[in-house]
């Protein structure tokens, strides 16, 4: 070697020089130190560091968190009266019931909700259609954004 190279060292772990070495094998090179510098070089010619932009700026990534967060809270909040709906409608369905059979045992509040719950639930159907629902070949398919919505909650 002549006075125009310098010497650069490096310490890979056991498995990557194992790595390293079966690549070098493979591509018929006659040294690691050949293999090393070839690999270098490429990776040099792959990317330049200096033209590497951000492919968005922190204004727009906050102005994407605040958006997303936004629509959370929009979901939150529907959700939420959602389940408010379901639990205000079955709180009165035992209310009524037990107006109307006063003394009722626990057994028969439980057996009327069970024999009311289609009609109960036809009438929740009929109120989330359109907003959260869709109706296709008579199958429920909740809307894109609530369906969205329920996957990141």
């Amino acid at each position: 070697m002549g006075d125009d190279y310098k010497q650069a060292a490096t310490y890979p772990s056991e498995e990557q020089y194992d790595r390293w070495e079966n690549q070098c094998e493979e591509l018929g090179m006659r040294s690691m130190s050949e293999f090393m510098e070839a690999m270098v070089e490429a990776g040099l010619k792959k990317f330049d560091t200096s033209n590497v932009e951000p492919d968005e700026t922190n204004r727009e990534l906050r102005q994407q968190r605040n958006e997303l967060k936004t629509e959370l809270d929009r979901a939150r909040e529907r959700i939420g009266d959602l389940e408010e709906a379901v639990y205000n409608s079955e709180r009165r369905e035992v209310k009524e019931y037990v107006a109307e059979n006063p003394g009722a045992i626990y057994d028969e509040i439980i057996q009327h909700l069970v024999e009311t719950v289609p009609a109960r639930v036809t009438t929740h159907l009929d109120e989330m259609e359109g907003d959260d629902l869709r109706v296709e070949d008579e199958q429920y398919y909740l809307q894109d954004e609530i369906a969205r919505d329920v996957e990141e909650a």
